[in-house]
């Protein structure tokens, strides 16, 4: 007989927006979107071990810009689920911080959806129980929780699995260690909308001229990313900083990340 596991982990994969349609309002104020999520074979890694109360430990090398206090969104989605589910246990949680902190991969709402995913597993709860948490979260928290390529609508927590063609695709993320706010990017956006998303390579970010303003390097970043050889395609995922590009083979893309100036973070990667 199998023993019973006494330490879980779970992968938050970096999420990338395809496309991001900035379309106007919703009647809760949020903004309405239409968008594409793909989501890397890489990210964050929680761990997770039984314990009597709730705990969060951050390693890595982006820990210092988090706080392990009960406003993080794994404490937060560790408690939610706890309070949906009725569960009288705790976790001893530990998140090894891989990605760059406000740097539109979705880095938080991720990890969030990480811990939801592992405590759903370590607790042996009903799956429905973290998919009634996470919208309270964040927008992007249902889309990180599923980690699979889909379209976004409403405030982007409206999901539809989608073929975008890009499984397994090489990838090369870059950001120049700027982090960017969410809230004064969206604050930014124009407010005019550009139309319907309807196949991602033809659409847009329209929190990339925001954002670009605020940050100029990303201009920089992108410029070099569609420079590199072998790159197909590159824009900015979300909110920023964060840039990437597709590649048309591994080799170009890691002949790309070997030339990365030293002062961007860069991963290389696949998507799933």
């Amino acid at each position: 007989m199998k023993a019973p596991a006494t330490r879980w982990s779970e992968i938050a994969p970096a999420k990338l927006n395809l496309a991001l349609h900035v379309r106007g309002r919703l009647p809760d104020g949020r903004h309405a979107l239409e968008t594409v999520f793909a989501f890397c074979t890489d990210g964050d890694r929680l761990w997770g071990e039984p314990a009597d109360e709730l705990s969060l430990t951050i390693t890595g090398p982006f820990a210092a810009m988090l706080d392990d206090g009960g406003d993080n969104l794994v404490h937060r989605a560790a408690a939610g689920l706890a309070a949906e589910a009725r569960v009288g246990r705790g976790a001893r949680l530990t998140l090894d911080k891989r990605l760059p902190v406000a740097s539109g991969i979705g880095g938080g709402s991720a990890d969030a959806a990480a811990a939801l995913r592992l405590l759903t597993a370590m607790w042996g709860i009903d799956p429905a129980f973290a998919a009634a948490v996470a919208p309270d979260l964040g927008s992007d928290v249902p889309a990180c929780l599923l980690s699979m390529t889909c379209r976004g609508e409403g405030a982007g927590d409206e999901l539809t699995p989608v073929d975008a063609g890009v499984s397994d695709r090489a990838v090369l993320l870059v950001n120049p260690r700027v982090p960017l706010s969410t809230g004064e990017v969206f604050a930014a956006w124009s407010g005019v909308d550009g139309g319907s998303l309807t196949d991602w390579r033809k659409g847009r970010n329209d929190l990339e001229k925001p954002a670009h303003k605020q940050v100029p390097v990303i201009g920089q970043v992108l410029d070099w990313l569609k420079r590199q050889p072998g790159a197909e395609f590159a824009r900015m995922s979300g909110s920023g900083a964060t840039c990437f590009a597709l590649f048309a083979t591994e080799e170009a893309r890691d002949a790309a990340a070997a030339t990365c100036p030293p002062e961007w973070w860069h991963l290389a990667t696949h998507l799933r």
